[in-house]
């Protein structure tokens, strides 16, 4: 659409005033070729046509690659990085990397909290890919400088582990690529989203097409991350490894920058977090105050006399107002005591929208709790997946395939559903219910946990069959590789695959769509926060299993050194039990999940 007459022949001075009626179209004119509520990369009013669409979010998804790629290159492989190089114990390694991933996660609500309150989605991934940059140059630099690290040690000289002004330097670069990290993940999903119209049908389609390909080329980051830049890492240095990563955040700057021109940015409108407890505190207060003064209003209600004049008097003012002052809904009805009364203080006064907005974020809080249990069950894709694998045949024909690439099966299983869920089965869907999404979102969460389920109950199968093959070879207490192909880890890595994509998906569009405006970077950042929930809570029953397994009598189910030994595949029927408890927890909360409607997403 063409930019506004005003903008291409400006006023001339010597000629009249339009009447007011040429100043109502010249208004309606401009109003309806910007995007309210959007400004461009130079601060000025996004217009239509001419920022957004397609276009724009396919930056974002080139981006997404790049910066996936530097993210997971590094941590699908860290736990040997400081096992072998930093000399951290098992457990201290193990232990560090799970509070590294787990702090990136979680601190995309601080990327998404700031997105929201003071910057736009796009300074955020910018300053964030900076600090990643830096953060990863800190690594590389210390991977390569020997001096840097630890001394190197063999049967002849112990291995000291790595501390004092080395060990500041690691975790210094650590931590800032978490930092990094965690600011990219809480806005770079959230301003690809923002490209496209949410009030008509086609900019939603296109809108739920790009979640299905942020995930795509996710996977595409993580794809090369665990086999190519792995076997850098493990066959020419990991100072190689690092190089990689920091090329890779750093052109993805520039590429980000090329789609300035055509990205619409959300103007941010103070923080999100304080009209959330502003609202919970007045109507905690008002709802005090209404209780200390209820036996005055009983006594009015009580006399007749009363109860007509009031009623009058209520559908007098209700007449007065309906136009213009909104009424809060009847969900969660403590909140709208927020509203209820004069506020004690100024500062506490609440409007009937933000009241809604703090109902809204409230109500999809559940089915963000719910999927905690699932990135607990993909946590065990890193952890005892690996170490499944690394007791099989890894060989691949005549390549041996490193425990750490084993993840490539789920990003592929993720690159070759994404596309046909898109162009197959969302299609198809559609004219079966003949809605305009197809799947709704939390039908898309339920099938990712029922697959996690499933995923569970696989993995204790394989592990049956893994320990029977031991068993029977007299391969029980050795540390030769099974006569068993590690093809067999695969098939709980493609049901843990699939429910990532339609779990991390569907959770993306579900929290954008359904969040309000003013929340949107903020809720869209809880996906990634559930995924670090999911790994501290792994932790948390793997410790707990240990001490409730553990007597005088009987070992831990998951402790010592040979895997053979373990009860891993009671954990796992125990991970799949509850899971499927959480299943049912979900549905309790989806089946009376009220959407808040297509059109009102804008």
């Amino acid at each position: 659409m063409p930019p506004p007459l005003v903008f291409l022949f400006p006023p001339n001075h010597h000629t009249r005033d339009p009447s007011s009626s040429s100043r109502a179209m010249e208004l309606e004119h401009r109003q309806s070729a910007t995007w309210e509520g959007y400004v461009n990369w130079r601060n000025k009013p996004a217009l239509r046509g001419r920022h957004g669409g397609m276009l724009a979010a396919s930056f974002v998804l080139v981006v997404e690659i790049l910066e996936n790629l530097a993210y997971l290159a590094n941590a699908s492989n860290l736990v040997l990085y400081l096992k072998q190089h930093m000399h951290l114990s098992p457990s201290k390694s193990a232990n560090s990397v799970t509070n590294y991933m787990g702090t990136a996660f979680l601190l995309a609500l601080l990327g998404g909290f700031l997105s929201d309150a003071f910057f736009t989605t796009y300074h955020i991934y910018l300053i964030s890919a900076v600090i990643e940059f830096l953060g990863l140059i800190i690594l590389t630099i210390q991977a390569r400088v020997p001096s840097l690290k630890p001394l190197e040690c063999d049967a002849t000289t112990p291995c000291e582990e790595v501390a004092g002004g080395k060990a500041a330097m690691l975790f210094a670069g650590l931590y800032l690529v978490a930092l990094g990290v965690g600011g990219i993940k809480g806005s770079l999903a959230a301003h690809g989203a923002e490209q496209f119209d949410g009030t008509t049908p086609s900019g939603r389609k296109q809108r739920s097409t790009f979640f299905n390909y942020f995930v795509f080329c996710l996977s595409c980051g993580a794809l090369i991350a665990v086999t190519f830049v792995v076997w850098i890492e493990d066959n020419k240095g990991w100072e190689w490894g690092f190089a990689i990563s920091t090329i890779s955040i750093l052109v993805s700057i520039p590429v980000f920058l090329s789609g300035s021109a055509t990205y619409k940015n959300k103007i941010p409108t103070g923080s999100p977090l304080t009209t959330i407890f502003k609202v919970l505190i007045a109507a905690s207060i008002n709802t005090c105050f209404n209780r200390n003064s209820s036996s005055a209003v009983v006594n009015m209600v009580s006399s007749p006399s009363n109860l007509k004049s009031i009623r009058k008097e209520a559908e007098e003012e209700a007449a007065k107002t309906s136009k213009s002052a909104e009424t809060p809904t009847d969900t969660l009805k403590f909140l709208n005591n927020a509203v209820a009364n004069k506020p004690v203080h100024s500062s506490l006064g609440c409007t009937v929208q933000q009241v809604e907005d703090v109902k809204i974020v409230l109500k999809v809080l559940p089915v963000f709790a719910c999927t905690i249990m699932l990135n607990c069950c993909l946590a065990q894709l890193s952890t005892f997946s690996v170490e499944q694998a690394a007791t099989m045949d890894t060989k691949l024909g005549s390549l041996m395939v490193p425990p750490a690439s084993l993840p490539v099966f789920p990003v592929i299983f993720i690159m070759i559903l994404a596309p046909i869920y898109d162009h197959i089965i969302i299609p198809f869907a559609r004219k079966v219910t003949k809605t305009e999404t197809g799947v709704t979102h939390l039908q898309r969460i339920g099938i990712g946990l029922v697959l996690s389920i499933v995923a569970m109950a696989v993995a204790a199968l394989v592990e049956i069959r893994r320990k029977r093959v031991a068993t029977h070879t007299g391969l029980l207490d050795s540390t030769k590789p099974l006569p068993l192909s590690f093809f067999w880890i695969a098939f709980q890595y493609l049901f843990l695959g699939s429910a990532d994509l339609f779990t991390l998906a569907g959770l993306l569009e579900f929290f954008f769509t359904e969040a309000p405006v003013r929340m949107r970077s903020l809720a869209t950042s809880l996906s990634w926060a559930s995924l670090a929930l999911g790994y501290y809570l792994s932790t948390v029953i793997v410790s707990i299993v240990n001490n409730v397994t553990g007597n005088s009598t009987h070992r831990p189910w998951l402790s010592g050194s040979n895997l053979n030994h373990h009860h891993l595949e009671r954990f796992y029927w125990l991970m799949c039990a509850l899971s499927g408890l959480n299943f049912l927890h979900y549905l309790f909360w989806a089946i009376r999940y009220k959407y808040r409607g297509a059109g009102n997403s804008g």
